[in-house]
């Protein structure tokens, strides 16, 4: 049984070994600005929404006021 689980540790870290070698080389320049652009739209959107719904709360307790 121990030989077992030294095979199968073997055989996990040599895959991982391989796996880690082989998405060495992708470039993640692309997705990492299409997430920062992205962010920054949903920032834009986020703050648009938040003055329209600030804007009619303020003016439901202007006309309350009067």
């Amino acid at each position: 049984m121990k030989t077992f689980n030294r095979v199968v540790k073997g055989g996990v870290a040599g895959a991982a070994a391989v796996a880690g070698a082989a998405h060495a080389a992708i470039d993640t320049t692309a997705v990492t600005t299409a997430l920062t652009d992205a962010g920054t739209a949903a920032g834009v959107v986020g703050a648009a929404v938040l003055v329209v719904l600030v804007g009619i709360k303020a003016f439901k307790y202007i006309r309350a006021a009067m």
